[in-house]
């Protein structure tokens, strides 16, 4: 399943929130580099919102790191990633 990412999103982690106390999220900051050839392909820059709003830590992740829904295509539930909390 393809879905647009944008700027603005914000998206929730899939995985286990060990070591951390609260759900990890980050949001989309950066529009995604799809053309190729161009540095950072097929990635796009995000930053980690804290619990209180806080933006922290900017960098570049994968774009197939970032979901549309939490579930595969079968209906699994995805184990690694994130899903997209707010549009």
């Amino acid at each position: 399943m393809t879905h647009a990412v944008q700027p603005g999103q914000i998206y929730r982690s899939l995985g286990d929130p060990y070591p951390y106390r609260e759900p990890r999220r980050i949001k989309v900051v950066g529009k995604p580099v799809t053309t190729p050839g161009l540095y950072g392909f097929g990635k796009v820059q995000v930053v980690t919102v804290t619990g209180t709003g806080r933006e922290i830590r900017q960098r570049r992740i994968e774009l197939s790191q970032l979901h549309a829904t939490d579930t595969t295509e079968t209906g699994a539930k995805r184990r690694t990633g994130y899903a997209l909390e707010t549009a």
